[in-house]
């Protein structure tokens, strides 16, 4: 049974949560704040963190920071702000998917089974490799150049998904499917925010990337030579 941290301030969104995520059968602990939230994640290790920005005291985005300073574990971000700029900066920080405020607790728990999906995903006993990279599906974990790089479920499964295909020009759409699954409605801007972070962790020079390539006007590739 996968752990769920929600952490949000408004209750009675709270409870709904709650009720909603062990309903389908996820173990549930709900806190208030932004405080709160980093002791339980430190002390209860959740497998994924749904969080609101709109928190009390450390706000949200200051969460979602620490957290990546020490886990991986896969975010929610939960947000009653619509302005593009909160969901790019949350998911610039390492949040794996978003949701914005109203929204259908339905629709919460699809988002976060597709996020724990990536996490599974890395049943298969396979390894995949291209030039001097390595991505072990079974162990979930990634080489570049002999040195093991620390990955988010969301930034692996879309290393994966370029490493399995070198060379292949994939649309953000194509990508956004590969992530989140074609039934749920995606963000464009969240693959390019998913990319600069992949970049970040895997390129020599990430303003110069020599593994994922923009193809303009189109989408990425992974070089294949």
């Amino acid at each position: 049974m996968a752990r769920i941290l929600v952490v949000e301030d408004e209750m009675q969104i709270a409870r709904n949560l709650r009720d909603y995520l062990e309903d389908a059968g996820f173990e549930v602990t709900v806190v208030g704040d932004g405080g709160a939230a980093l002791a339980s994640a430190r002390g209860d290790r959740p497998d994924l963190v749904v969080l609101d920005l709109g928190l009390p005291g450390i706000d949200g985005l200051d969460v979602a920071r620490e957290l990546r300073r020490s886990t991986n574990v896969p975010i929610v971000m939960l947000t009653a702000r619509g302005e593009e700029t909160d969901r790019v900066v949350g998911l610039e920080i390492g949040a794996d998917d978003y949701l914005v405020k109203p929204f259908s607790p339905k629709e919460l728990v699809a988002r976060v089974r597709a996020v724990l999906r990536r996490t599974s995903r890395a049943g298969a006993a396979e390894v995949l490799r291209t030039a001097d990279v390595e991505v072990d599906l079974s162990k979930m974990r990634a080489r570049v150049d002999g040195h093991t790089v620390d990955l988010t479920p969301t930034e692996f499964q879309l290393l994966a998904t370029f490493v399995r295909e070198p060379g292949r020009v994939f649309t953000r759409g194509q990508l956004q499917e590969a992530l989140h699954g074609a039934m749920l409605e995606s963000y464009e801007r969240a693959i390019d925010a998913h990319v600069k972070n992949l970049r970040r962790k895997i390129e020599p020079e990430p303003s110069r990337p020599r593994y994922v390539l923009t193809v303009h006007g189109v989408g990425y590739r992974f070089a294949d030579d």
